[in-house]
């Protein structure tokens, strides 16, 4: 082999190793990006609340409650006179209630609710349901009005049977909550 042909092979050689030292040094010395910070917002409302503890290390915890119900307090004062004629002083009382505040409105201090409520519910449960039955049979009775459409007739059959029982719960527990005098 010629000394020309040794003195390519060597350049070359070194040539590359220099090059693959280069960036091998490169990638060891990439700059560090800092940390990201996710940003989590979660869903807030009236009855939620939510904690976030972040530790030294960057680790964080998050300790959410999406219904956590608070209390509520009502208080009444009574002024009331003393005696014949207002003669011994005058008293006031106050009377204060903590309740618990829900989704739903107030429960009262038992957490249970009142017969009225109860009673209620009972009868707009009872009004959607008899008002779906009879939505869904008139409105099965209008379906060979519409079952001929060529094509969709089968799906605009099954729409207004169930836009029919939709449409009658409605009216049937509005019904009966007007007659319940809820």
């Amino acid at each position: 082999m010629s000394w020309k042909r040794k003195t390519a092979i060597g350049l070359v050689a070194a040539f590359g190793v220099l090059n693959l030292g280069a960036l091998i040094g490169h990638l060891g010395n990439k700059p560090q990006t800092p940390q990201q910070v996710e940003i989590i917002y979660p869903p807030t409302g009236e009855y939620t609340s939510y904690t976030v503890t972040v530790n030294e290390d960057g680790s964080y915890t998050i300790d959410y409650r999406a219904h956590d119900p608070s209390l509520t307090t009502s208080e009444t004062y009574t002024d009331s006179s003393n005696g014949a004629f207002g003669i011994g002083g005058r008293s006031t009382t106050t009377i204060t209630r903590e309740n618990i505040a829900t989704l739903g409105g107030v429960v009262t201090d038992e957490g249970k609710l009142t017969a009225e409520q109860i009673e209620c519910i009972k009868a707009v449960g009872g009004g959607e349901s008899n008002g779906a039955l009879v939505g869904g049979s008139i409105a099965t009775g209008m379906a060979p009005l519409v079952s001929g459409i060529p094509y969709v007739g089968w799906l605009a059959t099954g729409w207004l049977v169930m836009f029919g029982q939709d449409l009658g719960s409605d009216v049937g527990g509005q019904v009966a909550s007007s007659i319940k005098g809820c």
